[in-house]
């Protein structure tokens, strides 16, 4: 039987962000990219009961392993059967053992976001802080198609941050969509933690 990941996406850019992956790492592996756009346009000021019915449906329908690679929407695709793109990295991040410092770039992403990173200290026995460092003023650039600006404004932003509160245990980079950033952060001296590669690794242990 073929190797398959089924991946849900709200922006087209993600399925490139995992091919590429897939490419590096698990190149035998198949993947069935379903892009859903409107999704998260609806979902970014609640999501209504019609279009919770649709999201698990067109999830809970899937071949498995799923992964829902939107923060939105990711904990009721988690609830009918798909793996949550943030759901491992907010365990690594747990797993440091220090303070978190998490970027965000939508309004809509910080409560499953936060919450989940909770979640994951709490079960790690990590007490330590969480903060956030909201970037929302960024999102246009990404909506536009400008992924490099974006990334590089959010890796300046972040690294004023880090100069200023130094001694940061790890730093989330909450969206998929701001991975791309993480290269520009890679010699601070903290971790700098985003989801795709981790999420792949996931559901690669599922197959």
């Amino acid at each position: 039987m073929p190797r398959i990941l089924t991946f849900f996406h709200t922006a087209l850019v993600h399925g490139d962000t995992f091919d590429a992956l897939r490419d590096r790492i698990a190149p035998g592996v198949a993947m069935h990219h379903n892009i859903r756009t409107s999704w998260l346009v609806r979902a970014r000021n609640g999501i209504d009961p019609d279009l919770a019915d649709e999201i698990r449906r067109e999830i809970s329908g899937a071949r498995q392993p799923a992964i829902c690679t939107c923060t939105t929407i990711g904990p009721l695709a988690e609830a009918a059967g798909a793996i949550r793109i943030d759901q491992p990295m907010m365990r690594a991040a747990a797993e440091t053992g220090g303070s978190v410092l998490m970027i965000y770039c939508l309004e809509s992403t910080v409560q499953p976001s936060r919450e989940l990173l909770e979640t994951a200290m709490l079960r790690a026995g990590n007490r330590a802080t969480i903060e956030l460092l909201p970037l929302t003023g960024l999102w246009p650039l990404f909506e536009t198609g400008e992924t490099e600006a974006f990334a590089r404004a959010i890796a300046e932003a972040v690294r004023d941050r880090v100069s200023q509160h130094p001694g940061m245990g790890c730093i989330v980079l909450a969206q998929a969509s701001m991975a791309g950033a993480a290269e520009w952060l890679a010699d601070l001296p903290c971790p700098v933690l985003s989801s795709p590669e981790l999420a792949l690794r996931a559901g690669l242990a599922r197959l």
